[in-house]
């Protein structure tokens, strides 16, 4: 991961962080090497776990396992249920026939009353990070993976009942979007 990478990465987390109470467990989505887990440091809780597919192998970071694989096979069964769950520029690397059983499988993972907490990229960034990539600035992880994700697809994922939008934010100048979701407590 490149300089630049790694600032738009921190940003995404600082953005998302005041929504993390310290202890919580957390299960993040596309966790790469763990960044998230080494920015909160001991904010985070016993059992959380980050889940990614460019993993090589099982490993930990800050006592936070971290399982190679993809959402949500990768999850043991018994690893829930999270406080939290996050999706840092990760929702556009799902399919869209994945959407229905991603909804599904946040919602079984999380607990009632959980945050589900997302960041999301405008489209107009794939041109940009395309440039910045071309100059060698980021190394624009996967960017052939975005399959046209449109900002507001991710309510429709996350839907009321079972989740209610608690904030919706722009930032990075409106290139970047913030979701905060509660898991509504329904049987």
């Amino acid at each position: 991961m490149k300089f630049t990478d790694r600032i738009l990465q921190r940003w995404r987390i600082a953005k998302v962080r005041r929504f993390i109470s310290p202890g919580s467990k957390i299960l993040d989505i596309g966790s790469a090497d763990g960044a998230l887990f080494q920015r909160l440091g001991t904010c985070v809780g016993s059992g959380s776990l980050g889940v990614d597919p460019t993993l090589p192998e099982k490993t930990s970071v800050n006592g936070c396992e971290l399982l190679p694989g993809n959402f949500p096979e990768a999850v043991p069964p018994s690893a829930g249920p999270f406080d939290v769950i996050t999706l840092l520029a990760v929702l556009e690397h799902f399919p869209p026939s994945a959407h229905a059983a991603l909804g599904e499988s946040c919602e079984r993972f999380l607990r009632p009353g959980g945050k589900l907490l997302i960041t999301v990229p405008s489209p107009q960034v794939d041109r940009i990070l395309a440039v910045l990539k071309f100059f060698h600035l980021v190394d624009g992880m996967s960017l052939e993976e975005h399959h046209g994700y449109r900002v507001e697809q991710t309510v429709e994922i996350f839907p009321a009942p079972h989740f209610l939008l608690l904030r919706r934010k722009s930032f990075q100048l409106g290139l970047n979007h913030l979701f905060v979701f509660e898991r509504a407590n329904i049987s």
